[in-house]
């Protein structure tokens, strides 16, 4: 079972770096198979913190819906298109199938071989009982089904329509009969009998198999040889021998090449909808390709998905990675409102008020006595600072900034030093498209029957604001109106001067309730406001509750 350690949507600095540490956490006290994820993309200054401690990106995933390749049988049994029935027959049998998928020389899948095909096969309808005598397979194959042995002549590979025959007659019966079948290949199937043999040979047959493992006489080795007649002993009697030899025919003849397969990230349950339509036994699991990769049966949509979920840095299924609701989440590690999240069965939750989930993380190595490793203890640090600013953001706690003090012993780095290093390290403003401003740091919230987003960026100053503004306004229109939202809000925050600009596109009853200065059109100013979490958002929901009053 794989367990995820994994952030919101558009993750800033104390996702990553909670993540990533929280999944050390995890394995170093003891848990197997713990690794961390984003949903989103890293930016400038996450890439600086990870490149100095020395740490790689979480990978990357965007959806964790469950799909055909978490449930799947990855080790498929199969059968190739030009191997004999009887090989099938020996799979199915042994390990107790209803059928075999099919597959060519490159693992491609051509269909599906069911017991019933074979079974029809070898025991025809009465009104189809003159036909089963006629079989396309190669000489080679058939007497490989019944462990023959070659006495004299060749054994063709290629498949061809053979003609079954047996001499349970008299001799003057035998030779009309076979002579009705001079256009065929006749494979003939008799005792010891030498008389009958000779005749066979006289009318060039195509093969002679000696049933019962009976003696040959020399002299019928020797005509059979030079009439250029292939002559076979089989250990089995008649009967026995006849009815393996009908094995000999190869699977491509009996492949059902109509079926439905799924490729491996077929989504779980639209798998699972057509799947109960149908009444295949098996359904093949495709590559790209096409190349056979896994089988799925029934049974296997009520497997439980290998892999479970710990959420940081927020608490809400609308901010968490596409999928998560499908997925058995275990833990929750936040520093956020709650936000109504609610499960099945009792999961380790973990909401403390503090600055940051970096610090929440932190007192986790503490609480268990475990050792914070010198890179880990570098990306805590920095989601810290990240989060409260430096400790100048009313969210920080005496908490926070006495673990910094005990980070940054661990560390060898200076609190002031790594903090000047985070925010010198690309503007926002200027590294980044409006489209991606607006949307690096954007969590969407839901209240009051409405939804909205609140994104945030820091900057050294507004030196660069301008410019931008008219842009990143139409941006935050466009994000509002694609997710049907009440509106859409951007919070430049100067850190140095611990001011912000509220830049918010939305429907004009909202609009109406922003009561802070407006320094331009649609753009407030926020002074003393830097901290999204405990002094933006507690506001918001204000004028989101003032506007459904009037």
């Amino acid at each position: 079972m794989q367990t995820i350690v994994i952030g919101h949507r558009n993750p800033d600095m104390d996702s990553i770096c909670a993540a990533i540490a929280y999944a050390e956490f995890k394995t170093l006290a003891g848990f197997t198979d713990v690794v961390a994820a984003r949903c989103g993309n890293t930016n400038e200054r996450i890439d600086y913190v990870l490149k100095k401690f020395g740490v790689p990106a979480p990978m990357l995933i965007t959806d964790l819906s469950p799909v055909v390749r978490d449930v799947m049988q990855p080790k498929v049994i199969y059968v190739r298109n030009d191997s004999p029935v009887y090989d099938a027959i020996q799979l199915i049998d042994q390990k107790s199938l209803r059928g075999l998928p099919v597959v060519d020389g490159g693992d491609r899948c051509l269909g599906l071989l069911s017991a019933f095909k074979i079974t029809h096969h070898l025991f025809p309808s009465r009104d189809e009982a003159n036909s089963a005598r006629m079989v396309t397979a190669s000489l080679q194959d058939i007497v490989a089904t019944f462990g023959g042995e070659v006495v004299t002549g060749q054994l063709s590979a290629e498949p061809s329509e053979q003609l079954l025959m047996v001499c349970a007659m008299a001799q003057d019966s035998f030779i009309p009969r076979l002579r009705r079948y001079k256009d065929k290949q006749v494979i003939l199937f008799v005792g010891d009998r030498p008389h009958v043999q000779l005749l066979a040979i006289d009318e060039n047959v195509h093969a002679i198999i000696v049933t019962g493992g009976l003696e040959i006489p020399d002299y019928i080795k020797a005509a059979a040889h030079t009439a250029g007649i292939t002559l076979i002993s089989s250990p089995h009697d008649t009967a026995s021998t006849v009815l393996l030899a009908r094995g000999a025919v190869r699977v491509e003849r009996m492949v059902q090449t109509e079926y439905t397969s799924f490729h491996k990230e077929t989504p779980l349950e639209q798998a699972r909808q057509v799947a109960a339509q149908s009444g295949q036994f098996i359904f093949p699991v495709l590559d790209d390709d096409g190349r056979l990769v896994g089988i799925l049966s029934k049974s296997d949509f009520i497997k439980p998905v290998p892999r479970q979920l710990i959420l940081v840095d927020h608490n809400e299924l609308a901010q968490a990675v596409r999928g998560a609701a499908e997925v058995p989440i275990i833990e929750i590690l936040d520093h956020h409102k709650l936000g109504g999240f609610s499960s099945h069965t009792p999961i380790l939750f973990w909401n403390n008020p503090v600055g940051s989930t970096s610090s929440i993380v932190t007192m986790c190595f503490k609480n268990a006595g475990i050792p914070i490793p010198k890179a880990v203890a570098g990306l805590l640090m920095a989601g810290l600072i990240s989060d409260t600013l430096n400790l100048s953001s009313p969210t920080t706690t005496p908490t926070d900034k006495h673990l910094l003090l005990e980070l940054a012993a661990v560390a060898g780095v200076a609190p002031n030093d790594l903090a000047s290093e985070i925010f010198a390290v690309g503007s926002p403003l200027l590294t980044m498209t409006p489209a991606q401003a607006v949307g690096a740091d954007s969590k969407v919230y839901q209240e009051n029957g409405y939804r909205f987003s609140v994104a945030q960026i820091e900057e050294l100053s507004f030196a660069h604001f301008e410019p931008k503004q008219e842009s990143l306004l139409q941006e935050l229109e466009k994000q509002r109106a694609a997710a049907n939202l009440l509106f859409a809000a951007l919070l430049v925050t100067d850190i140095n001067e611990q001011t912000s600009l509220l830049l918010v596109r939305g429907e004009l009853g909202f609009l109406s309730t922003i009561d802070y200065p407006e320094k331009n059109h649609c753009i407030w100013e926020l002074t003393g406001v830097v901290s999204r979490k405990k002094q933006l958002l507690p506001y918001l929901l204000k004028c989101v509750t003032r506007m459904k009053s009037v």
